[in-house]
């Protein structure tokens, strides 16, 4: 990460991969002398491997057909971690969660549910092995077979799908001031409130209530998913993610006019993050924009 005050921009695109995408990102320090807390993955990889499935026969015979198939895909998994308490959650999930997410199995059967165990499994892992720090996650993954977008989320970071023109909210905010989840909180013994300053608080600490790590929290604070599966068609433009620094500055559809606005989605995205921080967003801001193609 460059100095503070200087936007780290890059992108990428696939190959011979059906739909193609092409993504840009860009992320931008906050506050002067305070590390980065903002990290971002975006790969893709080629899948191997076996998938099982089992299908009802129905019909006169009724019962279930279990197949085991060889298949072979890309996928393209992208990720913005917005850490608080320090880094190390973030780091784990930028270097871990792809990784258990594929290595769960049903990536094709059942990417959703993959990608649901996944995170379970990688705050334990994390909770085994940190004692502080938490993160928020906001992840997409475009399954080449199939052709499905799984976007998964924790916390206040956000995925929006540009359809037909219009703005998507395909995530869910994990805060307080929803009334499910204040009720979750309180089930599980916790409280919200507003002390200390004037925003709704778990515990009187995380603005959050559902993230990775927060092990002195994690009797209160959940780690499972909201979990989108969207079959990527012809009036799916692009997909933006982004942290909480980006979305506090902007509503939805501000964000999908201002991608609509370039083909290059490296300078959507710094466009997004710069104009975050003329609005005077103090906070790290991050942007991750997925535009996809027809081959």
């Amino acid at each position: 990460m460059g100095p503070s005050g200087e936007a780290i921009c890059g992108g990428g695109q696939s190959q011979s991969m059906q739909p193609q995408v092409v993504w840009g990102f860009c992320l931008l320090r906050g506050l002067p002398g305070r590390p980065m807390g903002d990290l971002h993955v975006a790969e893709i990889r080629i899948i191997h491997g076996k998938e099982f499935f089992i299908q009802s026969c129905g019909g006169y015979f009724g019962g279930s057909l279990f197949l085991s198939l060889e298949l072979d895909g890309k996928v393209a998994f992208f990720g913005i971690f917005d850490s608080h308490n320090g880094d190390a959650v973030a780091k784990q999930l930028q270097k871990n969660l792809f990784n258990n997410i594929v290595n769960e199995g049903g990536v094709w059967s059942d990417p959703a549910g993959a990608t649901r165990d996944a995170y379970l499994l990688t705050d334990r892992h994390i909770l085994d092995s940190t004692e502080k720090g938490g993160s928020t996650a906001v992840t997409a993954m475009v399954c080449e077979l199939g052709g499905r977008l799984i976007v998964a989320n924790l916390g206040d970071s956000r995925a929006v799908l540009c359809k037909n023109g219009k703005a998507e909210l395909v995530s869910v905010k994990h805060d307080p001031t929803r009334p499910v989840e204040k009720a979750n909180i309180e089930t599980r013994g916790g409280h919200v409130t507003r002390f200390p300053g004037d925003q709704l608080r778990v515990d009187g600490k995380l603005a959050v209530t559902r993230a990775f790590g927060d092990k002195e929290m994690k009797e209160h604070i959940s780690a499972r998913p909201d979990v989108a599966d969207i079959v990527i068609d012809l009036s799916c433009h692009f997909l933006v993610l982004g942290s909480n620094g980006l979305f506090s500055m902007f509503d939805d559809q501000e964000v999908v006019d201002s991608v609509k606005e370039t083909d290059d989605p490296v300078k959507a995205a710094r466009q997004l993050v710069e104009e975050a921080r003329r609005r005077l967003c103090e906070d790290d801001i991050s942007c991750i924009v997925v535009k996809f193609q027809e081959v």
